[in-house]
């Protein structure tokens, strides 16, 4: 996997709507019950039992969005002890939750720093330039549009399922199918882990190309194991979503600068003018 860090394709306006969904992003993590807020040597279980009541509230959960069946018991956030040892406590909801408003909520969560991180990098680089071609409103009604695409789609395909669905992976999954449609030939600066990690500048075509190819195919049950976690087939759904969104703005888009050649190593290197 290719790790982008930077784009050559400079915006003409500050993108607001990109910064905000970053910090709402981290901020709600930071806020989140035991995770990045768990306090070193506190109760584990504690911890988990309150994460898991405030997942089943504000997560996105497939049964719950297309049968629209409620649980009868949900976590509550304490700790009891019952026949086999020490657990979760469960009790009807203290709360009414809206299926169709937890894509919203959901769209914030994440489960570890490295999942916030990935999200938050990919956002940064091509969010901005997005966002600079559709305008800060249509973007961010853009960007929960493709949010909400990649929800229900995920939803349909597990229509069963009762895991929470949580990260804002499908809405930039759209990002980035805007961003191949918008401006493919524009240069991305990558690091390949290769022995060491080596620099290349890339087309946006081919490494957006890679990364929809990888969710693809690892969303069909191949290269991963059966237990993975990652809801491949939400990126899938909220990339083609944005790249469907975004193709009406392909005409008049100006192309962005273009080095030539793929460039490595050393020559890599952007030149700095004073």
């Amino acid at each position: 996997m290719v790790i982008p860090v930077h784009d050559v394709n400079p915006a003409r306006r500050t993108p607001w709507v990109t910064y905000a969904l970053l910090a709402a992003n981290v901020l709600v993590f930071l806020t989140m019950p035991g995770t990045a807020g768990s306090v070193a040597g506190g109760d584990k279980l504690a911890q988990l039992c309150d994460l898991r009541a405030f997942l089943d509230h504000y997560a996105a959960v497939p049964r719950e969005l297309i049968h629209h069946q409620m649980p009868r018991l949900v976590p509550s956030g304490d700790v009891g002890v019952g026949p086999s040892g020490p657990g979760c406590v469960v009790a009807p909801p203290g709360y009414d939750k809206s299926p169709e408003l937890s894509v919203f909520t959901a769209m914030f969560l994440h489960g570890g720093w490295l999942h916030l991180l990935g999200n938050m990098l990919f956002l940064m680089i091509f969010g901005n330039n997005v966002e600079d071609r559709m305008g800060h409103i249509r973007y961010f009604l853009f960007y929960v549009a493709c949010g909400y695409a990649a929800g229900y789609g995920f939803a349909l395909l597990n229509a069963d399922s009762g895991d929470p669905l949580i990260g804002a992976s499908g809405a930039i999954a759209g990002v980035l199918g805007a961003y191949l449609v918008l401006y493919p030939r524009a240069r991305v600066w990558v690091l390949v882990p290769f022995l060491v990690f080596l620099p290349l500048r890339l087309p946006a075509w081919l490494v957006l190309g890679f990364w929809f190819g990888l969710q693809a195919v690892y969303s069909s049950g191949h290269g991963v194991s059966g237990g993975g976690t990652v809801a491949y087939a939400a990126h899938v759904v909220g990339f083609v979503a944005g790249m469907l969104l975004a193709w009406p703005l392909k005409p008049g888009t100006p192309p962005p600068p273009e080095p030539p050649g793929l460039l490595f190593g050393r020559r890599a290197r952007p030149r700095y003018t004073w």
